[in-house]
């Protein structure tokens, strides 16, 4: 088949006019009037509609009633139709801080939902470790009494039961045997700080040792003070780091945003953090990792007011950034081909490039959702 007559944003996301052409689910040809055959189906956009990636959110614990650490395919079969209703086509579930055994039925579900993937449904390409690798201190929603040091050999064990298919753990590499952690895993998959105590100089350590992504940057790590530049001055300063950024409106504010995006450039991207209250009434109390968290006014706290994860998605996100400021190719490219990169899948994912998945969003003129290819 055959998008015509569309804007879209090509591989180095400039926005531009044309045709995309989609044979087996792939990408097979993009540019200016595609020859095309009689009975080929053509979806004409008549020039009105935007066609961007798939969104990839490497960073989510749940939506729609259900949670990464439920532990069950129905939880993420629940879980990968809400998302892909908006527009994320692909996904890390993620886990919390819990005890052993429920992290193993998450990889467990996580791994049968890759090797058998939900019809109509965001496609799971691995799964993200917020826990329990990370700081007591700094513990944020997590629970406190599942939090552990830095383990290899729990990590190798996790690895090993879910067929490799951890593309990001998190740790607080200040804790013991952190950076032997972060040298050693980072050769299987993404490290990130995360949850953390540690100070720029620790910070630049865990870097130095392996260490290239942040997770929710700016939350749960020391910030930016002009004498004491925290892992927040650290990771702006590294080219070797990205930072996930939380785009909701209440985690950073618009005027951090704007300057994270100017400093971050292609590091930047863009997660949901979002967790089983996301898609569900407001004001009810909803479990993520063992607490209750209620959402009053699009806002999700625990009872002592501490923020705890989001009920956005990526499409939101991206709308957010555009009314922030952000250009709409740089907010794209930070919900797409960045997180891609983040798990080493953008040769895959993430783009429209010949050879890709065929993972479209069609974008109206307001940016609300016309339809979504996957």
């Amino acid at each position: 088949m055959l998008l015509i007559h569309t804007n879209y944003l090509d591989e180095t996301f400039q926005l531009v006019q044309g045709d995309i052409e989609i044979q087996d689910g792939k990408i097979l040809r993009v540019g200016k009037d595609l020859p095309r055959k009689e009975e080929d189906l053509a979806v004409d956009c008549g020039g009105e509609y935007t066609v961007v990636p798939g969104f990839v959110d490497v960073h989510i614990h749940g939506c729609a009633g259900a949670d990464t650490c439920d532990g069950t395919r129905e939880s993420l079969e629940t879980m990968a139709r809400f998302l892909l209703s908006h527009g994320v086509t692909s996904f890390c579930p993620t886990t919390m801080t819990t005890g052993r055994d429920v992290m193993e039925q998450a990889l467990l579900a996580a791994k049968d939902v890759m090797e058998h993937p939900v019809e109509e449904g965001a496609r799971v390409v691995g799964v993200n470790m917020e826990g329990p690798f990370i700081s007591k201190e700094r513990k944020g929603a997590q629970k406190e009494e599942d939090i552990l040091a830095p383990d290899l050999e729990l990590f190798r064990h996790f690895w090993e039961i879910s067929g490799g298919l951890i593309r990001l753990v998190d740790i607080a590499p200040e804790q013991p045997g952190g950076l032997e952690f972060a040298r050693e895993v980072s050769k299987l998959c993404t490290v990130s700080i995360a949850h953390t105590t540690a100070d720029y100089c620790q910070a630049k350590a865990a870097f130095d040792s392996g260490i290239t992504h942040a997770t929710h940057l700016f939350n749960a790590m020391s910030g930016l003070n002009h004498r004491a530049p925290g892992v927040v001055g650290a990771v702006l300063e590294d080219q070797r780091v990205r930072g996930e950024l939380i785009c909701d409106g209440f985690h950073i504010h618009p005027s951090v945003l704007r300057t994270a995006f100017q400093v971050l450039g292609d590091r930047a991207l863009v997660i949901s953090d979002s967790m089983r209250a996301n898609g569900m009434p407001e004001g009810e109390p909803f479990d993520l990792g063992g607490q209750m968290v209620t959402v009053r006014e699009g806002k999700a706290t625990l009872e002592d007011g501490t923020l705890a994860g989001s009920v956005s998605n990526l499409h939101q996100e991206v709308k957010n950034l555009v009314s922030f400021g952000i250009p709409f190719p740089q907010a794209v490219k930070a919900a797409t081909l960045i997180p891609a990169r983040a798990i080493g899948l953008d040769q895959e994912i993430g783009s429209i490039a010949p050879g890709k998945k065929a993972d479209l969003v069609v974008l109206d003129q307001q940016l609300e959702i016309a339809a979504v290819y996957h």
